[in-house]
């Protein structure tokens, strides 16, 4: 599909998008974005997608943490074998660097294509590929700590690397240049099972309504899903809270309705 054709699709529904992690090869799932903290899964990736497509979900994303962290998408083959074995749309990510970066992963047969460290730490350029690559098939990853104050910082590198760069003014960038698809992490949540960060995502609704807002980290049970989708966001990330079996998939899908 074009950039141009990606652009007139019409609005998406709610849509739940269960999430594979990859390291060395394995699924896997970190505590607070720690390298240190990691939990192995016993499934491959391939199958565990199969599993996913298979319980009715249209949509996967995929991580991959290598990259991440270093730099260099690895997951090419298992994205090719994705969309040749499956039904699913991919929204994966990971080391994306530069316009090349981009080009190959959508040529691989990804949907859309996460940009997270790059989208902080040069904004312009990202902003550059919206136009360039259409804004169905971006999104920005804003991946978020709040410091004692109450602001928002974004680590980068696999949230190894700090930098004084604000969630709420860089959302307001990116929104006034036409961004649709947001994805935002509250670090302190992630991979922990106590809820997401419904306040958090209010407050990214009201700064950029128009956004089409990804809630990532946290999410336990099925009245997390309902709570981020009457929070204003129009997807949400399930990871850990899958692969431990806290709930069905089919139960999270019954969520999916229009916005």
């Amino acid at each position: 599909m074009s950039a141009a054709a990606a652009d007139r699709v019409p609005a998406p529904d709610f849509v739940v998008y269960p999430a594979i992690d990859v390291r060395e090869g394995r699924v896997v799932r970190l505590r607070q974005g720690d390298y240190a903290q990691e939990t192995r899964y016993t499934g491959e990736p391939l199958d565990t997608a199969r599993g996913y497509a298979d319980a009715g979900a249209a949509w996967l994303h995929l991580v991959d943490l290598d990259a991440a962290r270093i730099g260099g998408y690895t997951l090419t083959p298992l994205l090719a074998a994705l969309k040749a074995g499956t039904s699913l749309r991919v929204q994966t990510g990971g080391g994306v660097r530069s316009a090349g970066d981009v080009e190959a992963m959508l040529g691989a047969g990804a949907d859309r294509v996460v940009v997270g460290s790059l989208a902080v730490r040069d904004p312009d350029m990202v902003i550059g590929w919206l136009r360039r690559f259409g804004v169905e098939r971006i999104t920005v990853a804003l991946d978020a700590r709040q410091s004692g104050d109450g602001r928002w910082s974004l680590p980068t590198a696999g949230w190894t690397e700090h930098n004084g760069i604000g969630l709420d003014p860089l959302l307001r960038r990116y929104a006034d240049a036409g961004l649709r698809h947001l994805l935002c992490t509250d670090i302190a949540r992630d991979g922990m099972l106590t809820g997401p960060n419904i306040g958090l995502y209010r407050q990214l609704h009201e700064i950029a309504p128009g956004v089409r807002l990804q809630a990532s980290g946290g999410v336990r049970d099925v009245a997390d899903i309902i709570a981020a989708r009457d929070a204003g966001c129009t997807g949400t990330i399930l990871g850990k809270a899958l692969l431990d079996g806290r709930f069905g998939l089919g139960d999270a899908l019954a969520e999916q309705r229009p916005c």
